[in-house]
């Protein structure tokens, strides 16, 4: 099976771990990729669900053989050998103020470190505006991160990454405070202290401001690159899924975009599509279309149902769906030479949640 198709697949029915000592320490709950571990398939590694209902019906097992090599199979047929990245380094240490450093980030895919540098979020614990997909206060309330990363520990921790374990690039998110900046002001003082610790591009992540004269003070204080997530497309899922979300619309979302380009360059922003919640494919694409040509990178991924959700028992789309989506995203981002290896930090670098990267 080609790799591109395998990726697709994997990521779209999830992957059984049928030994007890393979696949322990993938991660539940909180922001970014829950649910799901790291697995390297020739030489890509990629974040694959785990957690997940449908992981658990997922025709994709790994196996440990007699040799202690980890096979991939489907059903019983052996498709490829894989391996998981091992724990990093910097997990042993601790904060000077006694904070274990994987509380505060966290290795995402062979060399990104991650962090949400704040786990609480405005929308999080009102149904009538929580994101349905969002599982950000999980983390928080099992006891695995904290509330608040300073911008002395988030320096602590990148320094130890960096020099530990060979980290080349870092994303900071943040749930939505309360204030019209949405957090920018905090991840603006969290990257100026990373930046003066360690050489490490940094992505920030969060809702549009109110004011876009952000963008320069994010850019000022260190940050190389954004994201902004629109998540769903179309005002009627977004609306569904995410009530208290699509408020802001999907026009001043683009309003956004194009004042961010301005300050970050051409391809240095860009945003997540779940791909699944109910967008059809034809508007994901023209969305896609029209977010490259204004120089916004679509970083599609497949969603992922999450544990304790109210999105938890919904389905994951058809990996064939994902499949054709990657190919007329591919084609349109090849048409104007944008591709992920040029962004300078962040989740459409890495690439791992998707297989996009490999339809360039």
């Amino acid at each position: 099976m080609e790799k591109q198709r395998l990726i697709t697949e994997l990521q779209t029915h999830g992957l059984r771990l049928i030994e007890p000592n393979v696949g322990v320490a993938g991660r539940k709950g909180g922001a970014g990729p829950s649910d799901h571990k790291a697995v390297t398939i020739d030489g890509t590694t990629v974040m694959v669900p785990v957690f997940t209902g449908t992981a658990q019906q997922s025709p994709y097992t790994a196996q440990i053989d007699e040799i202690e090599r980890i096979q991939l199979k489907w059903n019983s047929a052996e498709i490829a050998p894989i391996s998981f990245p091992t724990q990093p380094t910097f997990y042993s240490l601790t904060t000077a103020d006694g904070i274990p450093y994987w509380k505060i980030a966290l290795l995402h895919s062979r060399d990104v470190l991650a962090t949400t540098v704040m786990q609480t979020c405005m929308r999080y614990r009102d149904p009538s505006t929580a994101c349905q997909f969002c599982a950000i206060e999980h983390s928080l309330t099992s006891d695995r991160t904290i509330a608040r990363k300073t911008p002395a520990q988030l320096a602590e921790v990148a320094e130890a990454a960096v020099r530990l374990d060979g980290v080349q690039h870092m994303v900071m998110t943040t749930g939505t405070p309360n204030t019209s900046d949405r957090g920018a002001a905090y991840l603006a003082e969290c990257a100026r202290a990373v930046k003066l610790a360690v050489d490490l591009p940094i992505q920030a992540q969060c809702e549009p401001p109110d004011d876009f004269v952000w963008f320069e003070r994010l850019k000022q204080s260190g940050v190389d690159s954004l994201g902004m997530h629109l998540e769903a497309v179309t005002p009627e899922v977004r609306t569904r899924i995410m009530p208290g979300k699509a408020e802001v619309s999907v026009e001043y979302y683009f309003q956004a975009f194009a004042a961010a380009v301005k300050v970050f360059g051409w391809g240095q922003v860009n945003t997540y599509i779940l791909a699944g919640l109910g967008d059809s494919l034809e508007v994901i694409v023209e969305t896609c279309d029209r977010l490259i040509q204004m120089g916004v990178y679509p970083f599609v991924v497949p969603f992922v149902p999450i544990t304790g959700t109210p999105l938890a028992n919904h389905s994951a789309p058809d990996s064939e769906f994902m499949y054709t989506l990657y190919q007329h995203i591919g084609k349109q981002l090849n048409q104007v030479g944008m591709s992920s290896a040029e962004i300078k930090a962040g989740c459409a670098k890495c690439g791992a949640c998707s297989a996009l990267s490999t339809f360039e």
